[in-house]
C-alpha cells in the first residue's frame, strides 16, 4: 500500500508540474503580443472577436461578453481595426453567439457592412484556424480577456498565424477557479496541436468589408 501511495503521489506531482509548465509557456510566449491600451496596439485590418454567451445561468449578464463587445467597438472607432470576424457557437437551435455579437456591435455604432459572422467557432482552435483557412486572414488582432488571449495566441503561433491580442477588461472573478479551468484548457490546446486536431468545419467564405474571395477545399 505504501509503495502504491508513493507512486500515486509522484504521478500527481509530475502531472501538476507538467500542467504548470505548459501554463507558464503559454503566458511567456503570448504576453509580448498582448496589448491593453488602444493607443499602443498596432493597427491591423482584421479583428477576430472570440465568442461567449451573453448571459449566465439565471439569465444574468455575462460581463466577459460585455467587455469584449466594448473592447471591439473601441478598437473600431479608434481606427485600429477595419473589419471584424465574430466567431462563436451556433450549433443549437435558438443559440446564436455570432448574431448576438453582431447586433450588439451595431448598437455600439459599428456598421454591419464590416462584420463577418463565423457560425462554426465552436472552440478557440476552430475560431483561430478558420480565420486563416476559411476567411483567408493570416494576420489579425484577437479580442478577449488576457487569460483567453494567452491560449488563443499560442494556438495562432503554432498554426503560423501572425496574431496580436487586445485585452478586454476582466470581470471580478475567482482567480483560483480561473486558473484551474485554464490549466485544463491549455493542456487540451497543447494536445490538440500535438496530435493535429482540425476545426470541425472548413468551407468557402467571403470577408465583409474588403474585396477578398477565399477558396478552401472542404475536408473529406
Amino acid at each position: 500500500m505504501g509503495k502504491k501511495f508513493l507512486m500515486l503521489v509522484v504521478f500527481l506531482v509530475v502531472s501538476w508540474l507538467a500542467l504548470e509548465l505548459n501554463y507558464a509557456n503559454m503566458v511567456n510566449s503570448s504576453n509580448p503580443y498582448i496589448y491593453n491600451m488602444v493607443e499602443k496596439i498596432p493597427q491591423r485590418d482584421v479583428a477576430l472577436l472570440l465568442g461567449t454567451n451573453k448571459y449566465l445561468k439565471g439569465n444574468s449578464k455575462n460581463t466577459f461578453y460585455t467587455y469584449r463587445i466594448d473592447a471591439t467597438a473601441k478598437l473600431y472607432h479608434e481606427k485600429k481595426i477595419k473589419v471584424i470576424i465574430v466567431s462563436g457557437d451556433n450549433a443549437k437551435k435558438g443559440y446564436n453567439e455570432p448574431k448576438q455579437m453582431r447586433d450588439d456591435l451595431i448598437n455600439k455604432g459599428v456598421p454591419s457592412s464590416v462584420i463577418t459572422l463565423d457560425y462554426a467557432g465552436f472552440r478557440t482552435l476552430d475560431s483561430i484556424v478558420r480565420a486563416k483557412e476559411v476567411f483567408g486572414v493570416s494576420s489579425y488582432t484577437i479580442i478577449s480577456q488576457r487569460f483567453h488571449l494567452q491560449r488563443a495566441i499560442y494556438l495562432a503561433q503554432q498554426k503560423g498565424i501572425n496574431a496580436i491580442g487586445f485585452e478586454a477588461n476582466n470581470p471580478s472573478y475567482s482567480q483560483f477557479r480561473m486558473k484551474m479551468r485554464e490549466l485544463g484548457a491549455r493542456a487540451k490546446a497543447f494536445i490538440d496541436i500535438l496530435i493535429g486536431v482540425e476545426p470541425r468545419f472548413y468551407g468557402k467564405e467571403k470577408l465583409n468589408g474588403v474585396d477578398i474571395n477565399i477558396t478552401k477545399s472542404n475536408l473529406t
